[in-house]
């Protein structure tokens, strides 16, 4: 799952491409799947995230890249990934659960007090930035490098999603099943480094079947859930925000999460029963 947040990856018969253009006979948009993070090494980016870019008036992310980095918005975002004063992870998780991930806070050196007020969402994210620093990656994915292009060359920018309604997303997440979800993601930050080149590899090349083995199959297996959360319903929220772009005079290049465009649940399938013409770039 911890993968799945990073790539946001999945499979279909006709994943063999990053980016995809997509027209309805008289207009185009390109639907680019992202990396959120990358290492040095994963540049130059395949081609063809430069051709839809170049072919692009406006750049359309999952959220508003730009404000992440605003103080007040960290704060919120803080407040809101913190439990009150009178309640921690220790009264929201299992024995089990609360005594693995002490564990494994031991084996990175960083003591459990330190994340013991946060929700379930954010002691994930957090472990798994920190995994993925120890292997290389810079916060710097497929989003942040065209969203400063995109703000440099004077392009329009838009999102699919509110800095806000991020934030309650991953407030939520393991809402619920908090035990479930941190031994489940536990597990999957274990095995991230013996596949971590593999899953690279799979997204640039946009091999289907390696990326639903990889990430897909375990998660809809251990967490249909947080599967449909993750993926489903948010796909379904911004098919009508992508269907408007047809209507108007720009040509965009949406910019999201790989898993969000392919698979039986992904924006391509849904944008294809609508009768669009989806071909790769």
């Amino acid at each position: 799952m911890l993968v799945i947040m990073l790539f946001q990856l999945t499979a279909s018969v006709l994943a063999d491409a990053p980016v995809w253009r997509v027209t309805d006979g008289m207009s185009v948009i390109y639907l680019g799947g992202t990396v959120h993070l990358l290492r040095p090494e994963d540049f130059p980016l395949p081609e063809e995230f430069e051709l839809a870019y170049e072919a692009s008036s406006e750049l359309v992310f999952e959220t508003d890249i730009s404000s992440i980095n605003d103080l007040n918005i960290q704060a919120q975002m803080l407040q809101k990934l913190t439990y009150d004063i009178d309640r921690s992870l220790r009264d929201v998780v299992d024995t089990e659960a609360y005594t693995a991930l002490d564990a494994y806070m031991a084996e990175v050196g960083m003591p459990l007090i330190m994340l013991e007020r946060f929700k379930p969402g954010m002691i994930v994210s957090t472990l798994q930035m920190l995994e993925f620093q120890r292997m290389g990656f810079a916060p710097q994915g497929v989003d942040v490098v065209f969203n400063i292009r995109a703000l440099a060359d004077g392009k329009a920018i838009g999102a699919l999603e509110t800095i806000d309604e991020q934030i309650a997303f991953l407030a939520l997440m393991g809402e619920g099943s908090e035990s479930e979800f941190i031994i489940m993601s536990l597990e999957d930050l274990k095995r991230t480094s013996d596949s971590i080149d593999k899953m690279i590899d799979a997204w640039r090349t946009g091999d289907s079947e390696v990326l639903r083995t990889l990430l897909i199959d375990g998660m809809l297996e251990r967490a249909p859930g947080l599967y449909d959360s993750l993926l489903r319903q948010r796909n379904l929220r911004w098919i009508p925000q992508i269907e408007f772009m047809f209507d108007d005079p720009e040509t965009e290049f949406v910019l999201v999460g790989a898993a969000h465009l392919v698979g039986e649940d992904g924006i391509l399938e849904y944008l294809r029963a609508k009768g669009y013409e989806i071909s790769k770039l």
